[in-house]
């Protein structure tokens, strides 16, 4: 009866304003997020929001993007806006301060962290780490800090093939994934902070048996002419590619750094279970030219490295 009830309620309501009622009969969440980052946060956010959209939620995503950018840098802009608030190098290329940044909306989430090359090494962290996340909670209280754990470079990246690295720099991939998994636990550990466990999943991927990058061992860099390419195939890494110079001349170029197509799937699916706790394993949204079987290889391989982190934790 009461249910019979109900619907004629609706039914009526309906008719007087049917964009209220539909709206109040959405069940789809919506997070609002502030990424503190770089190229690898714009990065793993790149399918977020097309991820969130084809499971019904929404996101309001602002982020501060700085090519390059390390805990370090994100301070000295944050002391410098406190320091002379009409410091133009205090203000991000949004034309707002950090402070203005976490005061402009009212955020669930705001994410950190480290610079790629310095992922590894804990003693970069600090004391960065620990004035953005006080900065944080100061002018955004209400939002849960998270920290963004980046990944590791490709297997075949030029870091990795030094003769005589620095000393303390990772030697391999397994060094480097090693390092920064190590550091990321320790500071989110320190901050009372959720990490966010791209680089598990980067490594998990990358170290798959059927599905892992392989680098192709008969293509000759050096003899290359464009338009060739090596088989990249599951690379999770922009890769090989023919960048053309100032100079009109087109080499061939190794970024082994960062994320393409399918990384950025990747990381974007590690982000959206962690931001709406739900599984994304069998969201319909894959993005244009990704293999459907791959695809569901990544969003099986996000949901286990958030899963890992959450029993870690």
């Amino acid at each position: 009866m009461k249910t019979r009830f109900f619907a004629f309620i609706v039914a009526f309501l309906m008719l007087l304003q049917p964009e209220i009622v539909l709206r109040a009969a959405e069940t789809g969440k919506t997070v609002r997020l502030l990424t503190i980052g770089n190229s690898f946060s714009r990065n793993a956010t790149h399918y977020l929001g097309d991820l969130a959209e084809a499971a019904g939620n929404r996101l309001v995503h602002g982020p501060i993007v700085v090519g390059g950018a390390s805990l370090e840098l994100h301070v000295g802009k944050m002391q410098a806006f406190e320091k002379d608030a009409a410091n133009t190098n205090g203000f991000y290329s949004t034309k707002r301060s950090l402070k203005q940044e976490l005061q402009r909306d009212q955020w669930d989430y705001v994410t950190i962290q480290q610079a790629s090359i310095k992922s590894h090494d804990i003693a970069t962290y600090k004391p960065f780490a620990n004035e953005l996340a006080a900065y944080i909670r100061k002018y955004a209280p209400q939002a849960k800090l998270l920290v963004h754990q980046t990944w590791e470079y490709r297997v075949d990246d030029p870091r990795f093939k030094v003769a005589e690295p620095k000393p303390g720099e990772p030697k391999t991939q397994a060094e480097m994934y090693a390092g920064l998994s190590s550091a990321y636990k320790t500071i989110t550990a320190e901050l009372g902070a959720t990490r966010i466990p791209v680089g598990d999943a980067f490594h998990l991927a990358d170290t798959d048996a059927k599905w892992g990058y392989q680098p192709d061992a008969k293509f000759d860099v050096k003899q290359a002419e464009p338009p060739a390419l090596p088989d990249q195939t599951h690379s999770l890494h922009v890769g090989w590619r023919w960048v053309k110079g100032k100079n009109g001349k087109t080499t061939l170029s190794l970024d082994g750094h960062h994320a393409n197509i399918a990384g950025e799937y990747l990381g974007a699916c590690v982000w959206y279970e962690v931001l709406f706790n739900e599984s994304v394993v069998g969201n319909k949204y894959v993005p244009k030219g990704l293999d459907k079987d791959y695809a569901r290889f990544v969003q099986e391989t996000a949901h286990k490295a958030v899963s890992g982190a959450r029993e870690s934790n």
